[in-house]
């Protein structure tokens, strides 16, 4: 037979009713096996017999879609939760006579202050606790107060705010030593001159690198990196062909 494409990768977590998630627009997929062999030496140069060892199996995969839903329970070992801490990155504002205070926009909400600069030069602008001079500013709760010299200047806030009705958000945990997040993985193709699909079953692995790195004019693709092994059974898993080739 023949293969084409990335093919599409499902991930289901291990345990009872768990729901198979969609890796997201797969790019790559690689899985590789890897034995280690032990050769025996007489008094010649060539080796005369061979022993085989250990067996690590090991994925890769490239995909081109951001899923929290997969992010959380095939990484992190939790499930996403409804909410989210956004960010807004130069909110414009002008500073008022007395009391030289910008409210920003989601001031109910605001959670942390991510920096001010001048909107005319872009410089920075330095945060004190209190009593702003010219270049400074103090903020608690979205009111971001500044200095007299300051005074009809025009500048950019960035801060950070919760949504709580839409979005979700993972919370990354720092369990103990030893705990591992277990799924399987179906990887579904097919052959383009028949359309007879081929799959790959593992029946146990465990996410060992999860890289996401952005790109100057590019798209951002998350890499999930995993091992796999056998299960309580002792069964690793399967090849499914369509054809006895």
């Amino acid at each position: 037979m023949f293969a084409f494409g990335s093919g599409v990768l499902i991930g289901t977590p291990i345990g009872s009713n768990q729901t198979p998630i969609n890796f997201g627009l797969v790019q790559e997929v690689t899985f590789e096996e890897t034995a280690t062999l032990k050769p025996l030496f007489g008094q010649y140069r060539r080796a005369i017999a061979y022993g085989a060892g250990t067996i690590k199996a090991t994925g890769k995969a490239k995909v081109a879609k951001i899923s929290g839903q997969a992010m959380g329970p095939l990484f992190y070992g939790v499930t996403p939760v409804v909410g989210q801490t956004s960010s807004v990155i130069g909110e414009s504002g002008t500073i008022p006579g007395t009391p030289f205070q910008v409210t920003v926009a989601n001031s109910a909400q605001w959670t942390a202050d991510q920096g001010v600069v001048y909107t005319a030069t872009g410089l920075p602008l330095k945060r004190v606790a209190s009593g702003p001079i010219a270049g400074q500013y103090s903020v608690a709760a979205g009111v971001y107060t500044f200095a007299a010299a300051d005074t009809t200047l025009g500048v950019l806030i960035s801060y950070n705010y919760t949504i709580s009705a839409s979005g979700i958000k993972i919370p990354m945990n720092n369990p103990l030593l030893g705990a591992t997040v277990n799924f399987g993985v179906n990887l579904y193709g097919l052959d383009p001159t028949t359309n007879l699909p081929y799959s790959l079953q593992l029946n146990n692995c465990v996410c060992a690198k999860f890289t996401f790195g952005t790109k100057l004019e590019d798209f951002v693709m998350p890499n999930f990196d995993f091992e796999a092994y056998a299960n309580a059974a002792g069964v690793f898993g399967q090849w499914n062909f369509p054809s006895g080739d």
